[in-house]
């Protein structure tokens, strides 16, 4: 078994779990609301803003042994450039105060996920770091893009108001080729093992992201029901 192979075994009950988070499985029903979708931007910018300086964090960690990543680390910097700003704004194209959540803080569990980011790197593997590249940009290949639709329709949202969701989901498609060619060259069972753990902690850090957002209503009355 290749090693993406595995990463994907063993991160599978981890996943299930973030996908089966309330907010997400109402999302793909067609229960959503502009709260909901605003709050996830705005938690959305509060940890995408922090992928370039991740992404150079690990770099500058990274051992010897590892020093082949370096080049595909600068080329993933160059194309995350920037992709803080296409959120916000899209919570200007759906009326929200884009300012107001650039100043702002982010949700407890948003901070909690970046701060076991940046832990990872410094005090674990710098490797894990690509734990959390697995989840974030394999949900988008799996959600965004139909999460969109899903969105946009019922709230008659502009096209303008998705260019994160879309433009994510598609970028994340070709990123997520060549992730698997890189994991398959990670050859050191304790860099593999620093990736898995990863993955199944931010499986589990982002899917408290989720748990966080506001349901729409209908939906927060049925939670409250059960």
């Amino acid at each position: 078994m290749s090693f993406h192979a595995r990463l994907l075994a063993d991160t599978a009950a981890a996943r299930g779990g973030l996908l089966g988070t309330p907010i997400i499985q109402g999302c793909l029903r067609g229960e959503v609301s502009l709260p909901s979708y605003l709050a996830f931007l705005r938690e959305a910018y509060h940890h995408v803003r922090h992928t370039v300086p991740l992404l150079h964090a690990c770099k500058a960690a990274l051992p010897p042994r590892n020093g082949w990543l370096a080049e595909p680390l600068d080329e993933y910097i160059e194309e995350e450039q920037g992709h803080d700003e296409w959120i916000l704004d899209d919570i200007r194209a759906c009326g929200g105060d884009a300012e107001a959540v650039r100043r702002g803080p982010p949700g407890h569990a948003t901070e909690v996920m970046v701060a076991y980011a940046y832990d990872t790197i410094a005090r674990i593997n710098p490797l894990g770091f690509f734990g959390m590249v697995h989840v974030l940009e394999g949900t988008s290949v799996s959600l965004a893009l139909m999460a969109a639709d899903q969105i946009q329709k019922p709230l008659g949202l502009p096209d303008s108001a998705f260019s994160y969701l879309r433009s994510h989901g598609t970028l994340d498609r070709e990123h997520t080729a060549h992730f698997e060619l890189l994991m398959d060259r990670v050859e050191d069972p304790g860099d593999q093992d620093a990736i898995v753990h990863a993955a199944c902690a931010f499986y589990r850090l982002y899917g408290d992201v989720f748990r966080s957002l506001p349901l729409p209503r209908a939906q927060a009355t049925e939670e409250a029901a059960s």
